[in-house]
C-alpha cells in the first residue's frame, strides 16, 4: 500500500522495506555541503554555501546514523560536499565505528575528491573504514584544474597513494563529460586497473544550477561502453555493491569496471538507499524533490521515539523512481538541490 512502511524482524535484526517491497538497508550521510573544490558539473563556481548554525552537529550526525543502523541500515556512506573537509570529522567516523565493532553495521565508507586523504587515510583504515570511492575524472593536470576551478591533480595522486598504502581498497569514480574526457576514458580505466582499482563511470545528473546546461556536458554512458567494447572484451558480472552501478569485468585489463546510468537506463527497481543532508533532510530518492525533516524530531526529545516514527513516515512515501530528463526542451535542473547538498 503506497504511503505504508514496515520495519520487519529479521536474522540480523530489523529491516526497513519501502512500499514496492525494497528493503531499504543503505543510507548515504552527507556531512557537510562545503567542499574545497568546485567540480563544473556539480558547483557554480560562486557557491552560497549554508551557514554553519543549519548544519547537525557532528553528535546529532552520530545519533541520526545510530538511529538509522537500529532500523535495518547495514551500509553506511559519509558524503559531502567533501567530507574530508568538516573540521574534527574523524571523531564521527570513530564514534560510528563501534556498530563495525558490534556486527550492527557491515560496512562504513565514504566518497571524496581524495584532496585531504593523504592526511586521514591512515586513521580511516584504523576506524575500520576497509573501502572508499575517490572522484576523479582526469589524469590530466590542466585538464583537472580546468574541471575542478582549481585543484591540484598532485595532492589527489598522493592521497590515492596514501590510502592504497594504508590497506584501503579504492574505487574510482568518473564523470562522462562530453568532450572534455570522453576520449580519455580508456587510458583512466588502464591506469586505475594497473594499479588495482576499479573504475565506475558516471552520467551527468541534472542536480543544482551550475551556470551551465546539461545537455553540453552530457554523453551517454551506452555510447563509451560501445566505443570501449570496440577495442576491450567486456564480460557482464552479477556483482552488486549495494548501489546502482552495473559491472563488467574487462579482459585485456582483468579490472572491474561499472556504469552508473541514471539517464539512459533507470535503476530504481533495486533501490536499496536513502539520503540524509548535513541539515538532517532525508531525500527517499535522488531524482525528486521530496524531503522530510528529520532534524527536528531529532532535537524535540532525547528519546529516539519522534525521530523513529519520522523515518518510517518518509520510508512510507519514497517514490518508485527517479524521472530525470536532459534534452534541449529539458536544459534545466530536473532537481533544484546541488548534489554536494544531497549527498554525492
Amino acid at each position: 500500500m503506497i504511503g505504508s512502511t514496515r520495519t520487519a524482524t529479521a536474522p540480523g535484526g530489523s529491516v526497513m522495506t519501502d512500499p514496492f517491497g525494497r528493503a531499504i538497508n543503505y543510507l548515504r550521510v552527507s556531512i557537510t555541503d562545503r567542499c574545497d573544490l568546485r567540480c563544473v558539473y556539480c558547483m557554480s563556481e560562486d557557491m552560497t554555501f549554508l551557514p554553519r548554525a543549519d548544519l547537525l552537529t557532528l553528535e546529532e550526525l552520530g545519533r541520526l546514523c545510530s538511529a538509522f543502523i537500529a532500523k535495518g541500515v547495514k551500509k553506511l556512506r559519509l558524503t559531502g560536499g567533501e567530507p574530508l573537509v568538516r573540521r574534527n570529522m574523524m571523531s564521527l567516523v570513530r564514534s560510528l565505528s563501534r556498530h563495525l565493532q558490534t556486527g550492527a553495521l557491515n560496512e562504513l565508507t565514504l566518497t571524496t575528491n581524495g584532496s585531504q586523504l593523504e592526511r586521514y587515510a591512515a586513521e580511516l583504515a584504523d576506524c575500520g573504514i576497509r573501502r572508499i570511492n575517490v572522484s576523479l575524472d582526469t589524469l590530466d593536470p590542466a585538464k583537472f584544474r580546468a574541471i575542478t576551478r582549481w585543484g591540484d591533480l598532485g595532492k589527489v595522486l598522493s592521497g590515492i597513494d596514501a590510502a592504497r598504502k594504508a590497506g584501503l581498497a579504492v574505487k574510482i569514480n568518473a564523470v562522462a563529460l562530453k568532450n572534455v574526457n570522453e576520449d580519455e576514458i580508456p587510458s583512466l580505466m588502464e591506469w586505475a586497473h594497473g594499479a588495482g582499482m576499479a573504475l565506475t563511470l558516471i552520467e551527468v545528473m541534472p542536480l543544482g544550477e551550475i551556470g551551465e546546461g546539461r545537455i553540453d556536458q552530457y554523453v551517454p554512458l551506452s555510447l563509451l561502453r560501445a566505443r570501449l567494447a570496440s577495442h576491450y572484451t567486456l564480460i557482464d558480472l552479477d556483482d552488486n555493491s549495494g548501489g546502482p552501478a552495473r559491472y563488467v569485468r574487462v579482459s585485456e585489463t582483468g579490472g572491474k569496471l561499472g556504469f552508473i546510468t541514471p539517464m539512459t537506463h533507470n535503476f530504481c527497481e533495486s533501490c536499496n538507499r536513502v539520503r540524509v543532508t548535513c541539515t538532517g533532510t532525508l531525500h527517499t530518492c535522488l531524482g525528486h524533490e521530496d524531503a522530510a525533516d528529520l532534524r527536528r524530531p531529532l532535537r524535540a526529545s532525547e528519546s529516539d521515539d519522534l525521530l523513529s516514527a519520522a523515518i518510517d513516515r518518509a520510508i512510507g512515501l519514497k517514490p518508485k523512481g527517479h524521472d530525470f530528463i536532459i534534452d534541449r526542451q529539458h536544459n534545466r535542473p530536473s532537481v533544484s538541490r546541488h548534489m554536494s547538498v544531497t549527498g554525492g
